[in-house]
Parts: C-alpha cells; sequence; structure tokens
C-alpha cells in the first residue's frame, strides 16, 4: 500500500493513501491532544470540545445546518476523543470530497462556541458519563487504567467527571485551542479514491489560514514513570449478575523495539477463539462468555492485559486460570510450539488486512505512526516484522512482562475484600 507524505510550509503535515478501486473518500483531521494533557480541573475538556465542534461553525452556525450539508450528499461524520489524541471525520463519495473538506475544515478551526450551547451540552455530557458507569465492560477498563497509572493524568477518565465538566467555560474552550490546535500539532489524513495533487490543492485551499505557534506538545513532568513494585488490586463495588476484570501486567511504550514480539504473544493468549485463554476460560470450564487478551499502549508506557466477563462465584477459578496460562508461557510449564506461533502471525496479519479495506482504518493505520513514531511503514513492512518474530523472543517477552510486581488487578462486581484478591494473585 503507497501512501503519500507532505508537510506545509506552516508545519501542518497531509497524508494521502490513493486507493484506485474505492468508491469512497475519508478525509480525518488528527489533534495530537487529549485527556492526558489537561489540568484535573477542566478534566474532560478535549472529549467536550469534541462535541462542540459539531455545534456550529462560521458558515454553517447550528448543529442542524451542519448535518443537513453532510446528509446532502450521503456522507458519514463523527470524531473520537482518547488520552492523547482528538479526530474528526467525514467519509463521502469521491465526488463530493471537497464539500467534505469545507465542512469539516470550518468544523474544526472555527467553532462558534456559543455559550447557550455549552451549558445545554454539558448536561448531554453528564448523561453520557452516567451511560459509561452502567455500563461494566466498558467502565472497567478505566477501573484498570486508575489502578495501573496511579493519579497520573493518564489515570483519568477521557470523559472528565460531573464537576469538571460543568465548572468549563468558553474562555477554557479558546485557551485550550490556542494552545494544542496549531499547524504543527494536526495532522490531515485522506484515504480512498483520490489522488495526492487533489488532496494537496484542496488543504491549501482549505487550511492556509492556519497559523502557526510555537507551545509544548505535554509538559516533562506528565510523563508517566512506573513505580509499582508489587501486585495491586482494585475494586469497584457494583451489584450485578456478571463480574469484570481486567487483569494486566504494565509493560512498553509504542516506540518498543521488541512490540511485535509482544503483539505475537498477547495473541497467542488472547487473540481469537482458538488462543489459549478462550479455550481454557471459556470452551474447557465455561468460566465465560467473553476472554480478550490485548495491548494498550501510550507513549512513554503501556500494558498487556486480558478481559473476562464471568459469573460473581467463577471469579477466582477465572482469575487463577489466566495467571496460570501467563506463567505457564514464561516459566515454560506450556510451551509454545512452531505450527502456534506460526498461526498467530497469520492471525495478526488477517486482522490488519481486514481491518484495512476500510477508507477510516487506512487514515488511523497511517496517521498513528505519524503522530507518535519516529518512522512510517507500510502494511507489507509490518508484516515482515511480525513474520520475523522468532520463538525466543516471545518467551523473553513473557519472561521480562509477566512479573507479579508488574501485576494489576481491576474488578466491577459484588466485592469489597482487596485483600481476598491479592492474596489470590500473589
Amino acid at each position: 500500500m503507497k501512501y503519500n507524505s507532505t508537510k506545509l510550509s506552516n508545519g501542518l503535515r497531509v497524508i494521502t493513501v490513493p486507493m484506485a478501486s474505492s468508491e469512497s473518500t475519508t478525509l480525518t483531521i488528527w489533534v495530537k491532544t487529549g485527556s492526558r494533557n489537561e489540568d484535573k480541573k477542566i478534566n474532560g475538556i478535549s472529549h467536550f470540545l469534541e462535541h462542540m465542534v459539531f455545534k456550529g461553525s462560521s458558515k454553517r452556525p447550528s448543529a442542524k445546518e451542519i448535518s443537513e450539508v453532510v446528509d446532502s450528499f450521503g456522507g458519514e461524520f463523527n470524531a473520537a476523543t482518547s488520552k492523547d489524541w482528538t479526530n474528526f471525520y467525514i467519509k463521502c463519495r469521491n465526488a463530493s470530497i471537497e464539500t467534505a473538506f469545507d465542512v469539516l475544515s470550518d468544523m474544526v478551526l472555527s467553532p462558534i462556541l456559543k455559550v447557550e450551547e455549552i451549558e445545554r451540552e454539558k448536561g448531554t455530557i453528564v448523561q453520557e458519563l452516567a451511560m459509561y458507569e452502567d455500563t461494566p465492560m466498558i467502565k472497567i477498563n478505566d477501573v484498570f487504567e486508575e489502578l495501573a497509572f496511579d493519579n497520573h493524568p493518564l489515570s483519568w477518565d477521557v470523559g472528565g467527571n460531573e464537576k469538571s465538566v460543568r465548572s468549563i467555560l468558553k474562555s477554557d474552550f479558546e485557551k485550550y485551542r490556542r494552545e494544542y490546535y496549531y499547524p504543527e500539532n494536526i495532522i490531515i489524513t485522506v484515504a480512498g479514491g483520490i489522488s495526492e495533487k487533489k488532496v494537496l490543492g484542496l488543504v491549501n485551499k482549505y487550511f492556509k489560514e492556519l497559523k502557526n505557534s510555537k507551545t509544548q506538545e505535554f509538559k516533562a513532568d506528565k510523563k508517566f514513570q512506573v513505580s509499582q513494585s508489587q501486585s495491586r488490586v482494585k475494586i469497584r463495588n457494583k451489584k450485578s449478575d456478571q463480574a469484570h476484570l481486567i487483569l494486566g501486567f504494565m509493560g512498553d511504550g509504542r516506540e518498543y523495539g521488541n512490540r511485535y514480539a509482544q503483539s505475537v504473544l498477547s495473541t497467542i493468549l488472547g487473540g481469537g477463539m482458538s488462543s489459549r485463554l478462550f479455550i481454557e476460560v471459556r470452551e474447557r470450564r465455561g468460566l465465560a462468555y467473553a476472554v480478550k487478551t490485548g495491548i494498550e499502549r501510550y507513549q512513554e508506557t503501556g500494558y498487556i492485559s486480558t478481559y473476562i466477563g464471568t459469573d460473581p462465584k467463577k471469579i477466582e477459578e477465572a482469575i487463577a486460570v489466566t495467571l496460570e496460562q501467563y506463567h505457564g508461557i514464561s516459566n515454560g510449564q506450556f510451551p509454545i510450539s512452531n505450527e502456534e506461533l506460526a498461526k498467530a502471525k497469520e492471525y495478526l496479519k488477517g486482522h490488519i488486512a481486514l481491518g484495512l479495506e476500510d477508507t477510516s482504518a487506512v487514515n488511523e493505520f497511517f496517521a498513528f505512526q505519524e503522530l507518535f513514531l519516529d518512522k512510517v511503514i507500510t502494511p507489507e513492512e509490518l508484516f515482515k516484522k511480525i513474520d520475523s518474530v522468532g520463538l525466543d523472543e516471545v518467551y523473553e517477552e513473557a519472561k521480562r512482562l509477566f512479573k507479579k510486581e508488574k501485576l494489576n488487578l481491576a474488578i466491577i462486581g459484588p466485592y469489597k475484600d482487596e485483600q481476598k484478591f491479592l492474596g489470590l494473585i500473589k
């Protein structure tokens, strides 16, 4: 898959991925900021601003006017906020791409931020936070990161909390935009049935007024330093018919050199319906419907973890079986065969390839690398790196990662005794 990368004179970066057979194109604007860049008193402002961009812009001063234009060409538009990036996108027929540029650039660069809309949207966001609070399968990730990152901004909820959201003012939005919405902190990605020449022409037309400014991307004192020296447990007590848990070990950031071996390791443990944990936890013992292992990375830190939803009465067995599988690899009790290694590699490559059939996913693939890594590689280059992973590298990562002093366990369910579970994982 070929891509083109251009940096404009004002520092704005543009990535174009022409896909000749595609009938659609996705335009995405990425801003390298999220909840980790916030102050505690305005926690949630990145996500709140994502909402406000849709409420009216200089050319289209209401949400209705914006949505009517996008609906008029059958487009799809949305946005997302994470702990260290925010994005806004429109997906449309190739013929409508200029209108998409016009609408999205105006929304992101010139939001009106009406005071009455800000006040009205506060109630909507508070309800959104309550919805997630009542959805343990989603909320458990927040509980785990509260434990893993221990009062650091990475531990804060992306959406903030009711107090912080209700305290945010128009002046806070304006200050935040000045600090982070500047050209060198923004990337535009366009993937689909469009040429680089067309894209650069539209970028110059709709983003030429974006002025550069100097600011820090995130303060040095906000970088996370792992200080954990023993296993930890955090319980969110909730009466429910199902318990939700994430068990994970602290790991490495995005630029860690052996991250491909870690991905293979994660896949062997819980990457599919024939993975070790799926077979042991669900198929053989019937302890859970959902079981999944994955890796989360931020710039300087990360973790490998397994999510399980289980019967509250079976949670201890589910934890014990999961730890047995983790440690069975690291101590050699459950060796990995060459066939299992090969299957994990093909699973990874297959999922990546299937995902890249969508133009939005193509934008994401290249944008994350451009935002956070020193070098951008193509899917074909990534496949070669996965293929090159050796069995010894996978074992080395398992031994390095799966140590009790790196272990964290987060639970949502009808429990209160953290010491009981701490004893179990120790």
